[in-house]
Formats: structure tokens, C-alpha cells, sequence
């Protein structure tokens, strides 16, 4: 594909240093629509992105732009701070019956702010506030967002630096795996909690991904959450789960974390839960844990109407059944064919590839590697980031709702880009 030099001049001139996507893909996008964006020369561009996990229903999805647009055109509250609308009731009752009761799920559900950040920042605060604790556990690598709660309980250097002043009341713990299986799971976790001259306070919560998105696609075994969970509920801390990214199908469940079978105290919901890449988040807790006093965690935009609008349309449509979790775990399967083979290929180069559902990464022994394969994908037509601390992580993250034949497509560039690289 050719591609011609867009003008980026304004971004350049007006725009702050701090922007980074646009830097991989300098282009300027026009249209979208399901797993394809176009930009404003007419090029076509496939999407292995999906809006950092945004768009698990794809760009523009038909059902949920029409349930908004009929919402808009007849004049629906869009801003209502926490006020009761019909909007929020309609999505409210759809959570409860669609994903919460389906589940065995009790937990109560907050509305922190628009974006992951904010849920992760309440229910750090919820933590703290019920258990009279400032300690929290984090895990190596993981990433929980960039305002200054979340970035204490974030591993990667670059970003903890950008904030300025020290990050305090965080206490990493190694991932799964981290340590290469040479150490029984959590024994330096447990020795500190029992050893009362360890120094490690006792702390109100843990938090943890399930999978490790930013951190490099790292996939924690069902057995290793198990045994985390039994570990907080031992040592009287609270569990919670960052679902951001890996919540709201991307690994198969709605929920990444039934797979291990464990019930967190606290998790966090963002990024695909409104279905249309439109701003809302969810904190979600157990009934018991809902000691907040009126107005003691706040937003201006907190209560997104038009983003319950698209929410409840999405769960309408795609988890009143198993068959969302099924095309996933389905996709997944075609995903991971093609990687395996890709990685057969490329064995003199130390490839391997990791991943659950529809996320998934490709890593090599060259790390720099990652980021010239995403800049030839860009150029043959396919949008892919790097993630990891070094970027050293190829991160394939289609809509869910791509199908096969794009699939297929995409993977058959990714091909390609990692041949034409080698």
C-alpha cells in the first residue's frame, strides 16, 4: 500500500509532545467501521488495536449506533451527574439481570468517573477506607492507569517517573511466573505477611490483571489466581481485579477472572463496557463493602447517559446467550493456530507467543524487533501496538466481533510484516 504524506502540521505545531499512537500510525483517520478505519486519502487500514480494548463490538457497530441515535434524536438526557435517569435504570436492570445474577454476583455498582483510572482510584480508596489500611499489593509489570493512586500501583518505570513526585502506600509482588517457576507461588507474599519483622504493613488489598495487557500480554494461570484469593481471604485483605481491558469478553467470559472460579471483593470495569468506545467505567464491590458516605467519591461525569444507552444495548445484544464467549474462545483458537505456525517459522529467532480469548502477544529474542514489525504492519494496512516495558511485545487485540475472513486477513499481514522484518 501506498501511502502519501498526510498533513500533520497542526498536531505538530498545537498539539503536546505527550501524544504517542498518532507517532505509530501517521496518518489522519476519517472513517470507521467494525474492524476497519480508513483515513482521509482513502486508505484502508485493518484493526488489531480496537481502541486499546475499546471496541470489543467494533468501530460504529449498526445495533448500538441506532439504540443512540434514537436515544439523541429524541432529546435524552446526556449530562446527569448521579441523577436517576431512565437511561441509567434501563442499564442498571440490564447489568443486574444479564451479568450479575447469571453469575451469582451480589456486588453493587458504582459510577467513579468516565475512565479506568477512576474506577481503579475508587476502589483503591474503598480499600483503604474499609479495611484502615494505606498498603496495597501490586504485581510486577502490571499497569492500573496514570493519575497518581493508579500509577503507585503501576511497575512500569517510564510511566511512574511522569509523575513527579514519589508514589507511596504500593507494594509490588512478583506475577505469575515472574521468577521463571524457580519459587513456589507467593512464598515471599506469605513470608512477609507472617514475618512481623519484615517491615510490610499489613495491607488493605491486592490488585491484580488477570492477563497483563500494558505489561506485556502476561496470562496469570487459573491455579495462581486461585491461590492468590485464597491468600487474601487468609490474611484479611480484599481482592481486587482490574477487568479494564480484559473484562467485557476479551478472553471469552464476560468476566476474565471466571475461569479461575474466584470471586473478587472488588473489580474494575472500563474501556469496552459501554460497547461504542464512548467514556464509562464501573466500579463494582460486595454489598457488604458499601460504606461510602453520600458524595464521598464524586464526578462531574460519572452518570455518561449516552454510554448507558450504547451499554445496555451491547449486553442486550451480545450476552443474553453464550455465543459471544463461544465466537471468541472460537476466534481465539484460529488466533493462536496461526501464531504457533508463525512461531514455527521464525524459531532461529527466538519467537514464542502468549495470550487467552482474543488477546494475544508475540515477543522475539532481537526486543526491538516488536516495534519494526508494527511499523511494517502500518504500512501493509494493519494497526498493531507493541506492549510490554520495553516494547518489546508484538499485541494482537482484533474486535470481537471480527470475522474469520478478516481474521485470516489480518494474521496473514501480521505474517508478512514479521517476514519482511526478519
Amino acid at each position: 500500500m501506498t501511502i502519501t504524506q498526510p498533513d500533520l502540521s497542526v498536531f505538530e505545531a498545537v498539539e503536546s509532545e505527550v501524544r504517542s499512537y498518532c507517532r505509530g500510525w501517521p496518518t489522519v483517520f476519517d472513517r470507521a467501521q467494525g474492524s476497519y478505519m480508513y483515513d482521509e486519502d482513502g486508505h484502508t487500514y485493518l484493526d488489531f488495536f480496537s481502541g486499546a480494548g475499546s471496541l470489543n463490538y467494533g468501530h460504529n457497530n449498526p445495533v448500538l449506533k441506532r439504540a443512540l441515535l434514537d436515544y439523541l434524536e429524541r432529546d435524552g438526557v446526556t449530562h446527569g451527574l448521579d441523577m436517576s435517569t431512565t437511561a441509567k435504570r434501563a442499564f442498571l436492570e440490564t447489568f443486574r439481570d444479564v451479568v450479575l445474577r447469571p453469575r451469582g454476583l451480589k456486588h453493587k455498582v458504582m459510577f467513579p468517573g468516565p475512565t479506568g483510572a477512576n474506577s481503579v482510584e475508587a476502589a483503591l480508596k474503598l480499600a483503604r477506607k474499609v479495611k484502615g489500611r494505606e498498603s496495597i499489593v501490586s504485581f510486577t509489570n502490571a499497569f492500573h492507569g496514570m493519575s497518581l493512586g493508579a500509577l503507585a500501583v503501576t511497575g512500569n518505570a517510564f510511566k511512574r517517573a511522569g509523575a513527579g513526585i514519589p508514589l507511596v502506600h504500593g507494594t509490588p509482588m512478583p506475577f505469575d511466573d515472574y521468577l521463571d517457576g524457580q519459587t513456589p507461588d507467593f512464598i515471599w507474599f506469605e513470608r512477609l505477611l507472617e514475618d512481623s519483622g519484615s517491615g510490610l504493613n499489613t495491607p488493605a488489598a491486592a490488585i491484580v490483571e488477570t492477563v497483563q495487557g500494558e505489561g506485556g500480554v502476561n496470562v496469570a494461570r487459573p491455579e495462581w489466581l486461585r491461590g492468590l484469593a485464597d491468600l487474601c481471604r487468609r490474611h484479611d485483605m480484599l481482592l481486587i481485579v482490574d477487568d479494564i481491558q480484559m473484562g467485557c469478553g476479551r478472553t471469552g467470559p464476560f468476566f476474565s477472572f471466571e475461569e479461575a472460579g474466584i470471586v473478587p471483593d472488588i473489580i474494575t470495569v472500563s474501556k469496552s463496557i459501554s460497547g461504542y468506545g464512548l467514556p464509562m467505567s464501573l466500579t463494582l464491590f460486595r454489598p457488604e463493602l458499601d460504606i461510602w458516605e453520600p458524595g464521598e467519591h464524586n464526578g462531574t461525569f460519572r452518570g455518561h447517559n449516552p454510554a448507558f444507552v450504547t451499554a445496555a444495548a451491547a449486553l442486550d445484544t451480545y450476552w443474553t446467550d453464550d455465543q459471544m464467549e463461544k465466537q471468541t474462545l472460537s476466534r481465539g483458537e484460529q488466533t493462536e493456530a496461526a501464531l504457533r505456525a508463525l512461531v514455527a517459522e521464525h524459531s532461529h529467532a527466538g519467537a514464542s507467543y502468549r495470550g487467552r480469548g482474543m488477546v494475544w502477544g508475540l515477543t522475539f529474542e532481537r526486543r526491538e524487533r516488536a516495534e519494526a514489525i508494527c511499523r511494517r504492519a502500518f504500512e501493509l494496512g494493519l494497526l498493531l501496538e507493541t506492549s510490554g516495558p520495553e516494547s518489546e511485545v508484538v499485541k494482537l487485540l482484533p474486535a470481537l466481533t471480527i470475522t474469520p475472513e478478516e481474521l485470516d486477513e489480518g494474521l496473514r499481514i501480521l505474517t508478512r510484516a514479521v517476514r519482511e522484518t526478519d
